[in-house]
């Protein structure tokens, strides 16, 4: 019951921030929980979603590649500016940060609930997007580290 509460929770703040992703992305998953034994698809779409949806996004990046609008041209030229190189650093970090952030929410599942719930607040309150948690965990093991806390 607390499970359908929250959800329904979520749902209000996402309809009162007007946040669409977050909308469909909670009735879906109420949807889903109103269909009879369907437990072992949760679970599946839990532990395998994000890396479907970091397929799903990469495809989307790749179509100006494969629609011709970005070519080598384009690539040799980010090279050749500050901004390029900016835009490159910061695609290597987004990563590392990414890797470190899956491996922090597999290693304490807890910590996810906060991640979840600092997200929906930047998603609602903010106007960001919620592409964010595995940053958000990439972000957080950082700061674990460098403060030498430990995850108990």
């Amino acid at each position: 019951m607390e499970s359908w509460l929250f959800l329904l929770a979520i749902l209000v703040v996402a309809w009162l921030g007007k946040n669409q992703s977050l909308q469909i992305a909670t009735v879906v998953v109420l949807l889903i929980k109103l269909i009879p034994n369907t437990s072992k698809l949760l679970t599946t779409i839990g532990q395998k979603g994000i890396n479907w949806g970091v397929t799903v996004i990469t495809v989307a990046i790749l179509i100006p590649i494969a629609t011709g609008q970005i070519g080598f041209r384009d690539l040799w030229h980010a090279f050749k500016s500050p901004v390029g190189w900016i835009a490159v650093a910061c695609g290597v970090l987004v990563s590392v940060l990414s890797f470190h952030g899956v491996g922090l929410l597999s290693a304490t599942p807890e910590i996810t609930v906060a991640l979840v719930f600092g997200t929906i607040m930047g998603v609602v309150l903010l106007k960001g997007i919620a592409a964010g948690p595995i940053i958000a965990a990439g972000i957080t093991y950082c700061i674990i580290q460098v403060l030498h806390l430990s995850l108990q």
